[in-house]
């Protein structure tokens, strides 16, 4: 494969938020992306862009044994908010199609940071076990890691302080740096690498270039939104409430404490950095700042 040649990728998770620009990346470098989804309608607007849509489920591994025949490469993501014993079925079906159909590459976007030890958190866990079962496949791949989105910003714990009270809320402690990065980003990424095929192994952490701490993040917010903009160290049980709220009692639980961990033990906290000059060496993205993500989100931010 190379970047000249015309590839044709299955795509997993294109209808959410993490994945949703890969086809559109995809098309503009001159590849054929190829849709999977569970209902059609979902992903009209990328046909309408000119990727095909195919139906099936994660869960159905002769479907996706049927949808992998003919793909160049595959573009994986795993639904990580499904049951932990789910997820680690969705993603050895892909990878059992991907080989079984001979695809020469698969380039797996992890939402997030595999953890060098296990936490006891399944749904952390589960992308330890992922990871051994694609190493085990033999299937070539290239593992790409993103540390924390900037769209976790949108979320109701966090835009509607910026539109109403000026403030940048977040459940970390102010002192907390984070290289925050967008999802278009990260599908930027993952297109780049989908054309690398000669990269195969390679397993990177990916975040943004800053990592601001929680006033250097206020200060990305006031430029990008033109107006003075504090940040709020919101108390993880606060956070948990607000979860609760959104997607009902107890949803917020296992969150507010992991984020209280980080409040407690400041030694343990994660690193959501990453060295990203090597990885630019190999993939030629432009990334965007968070005053520039806050900006294109300016009507999101605005009360």
């Amino acid at each position: 494969m190379n970047a000249d040649k015309k590839l044709q990728i299955l795509v997993y998770g294109a209808t959410g938020s993490q994945a949703g620009a890969v086809p559109a990346h995809l098309l503009k470098a001159g590849h054929q992306p190829y849709v999977l989804t569970r209902t059609a309608d979902k992903a009209a607007h990328h046909a309408q862009a000119g990727a095909i849509v195919v139906e099936g489920d994660m869960a159905d591994a002769d479907r996706l044994r049927q949808l992998s025949e003919g793909m160049d490469a595959v573009s994986l993501l795993i639904p990580f908010f499904a049951n932990p014993a789910e997820v680690a079925d969705y993603g050895r079906n892909a990878i059992d199609a991907a080989k079984a159909a001979g695809v020469k590459l698969l380039v797996w976007n992890t939402s997030g940071f595999i953890l060098p030890v296990r936490t006891g958190n399944p749904s952390i866990d589960v992308r330890i076990e992922v990871a051994e079962y694609l190493r085990q496949s033999g299937l070539p791949h290239i593992i790409i890691q993103p540390s924390v989105y900037l769209e976790n910003l949108l979320g109701p714990w966090t835009a509607p302080f910026v539109a109403t009270q000026n403030q940048v809320a977040y459940p970390v402690p102010t002192d907390m740096a984070i290289g925050w990065i967008a999802s278009d980003d990260v599908s930027a990424l993952t297109v780049a690498a989908l054309e690398r095929p000669e990269l195969a192994g390679a397993n990177w952490p990916v975040s943004g270039l800053e990592t601001p701490d929680g006033p250097a993040l206020a200060r990305a917010f006031s430029d990008g939104l033109g107006r003075p903009v504090e940040y709020y160290a919101m108390p993880p049980r606060e956070f948990g409430g607000i979860l609760d709220q959104a997607f009902g009692p107890g949803a917020g639980t296992a969150a507010a404490n992991e984020y209280q961990r980080m409040w407690d033990f400041p030694e343990q906290r994660p690193n959501f950095r990453a060295d990203m000059p090597p990885v630019l060496e190999k993939l030629s993205v432009r990334m965007t700042s968070v005053s520039e993500w806050v900006a294109q989100h300016r009507a999101v931010f605005s009360a």
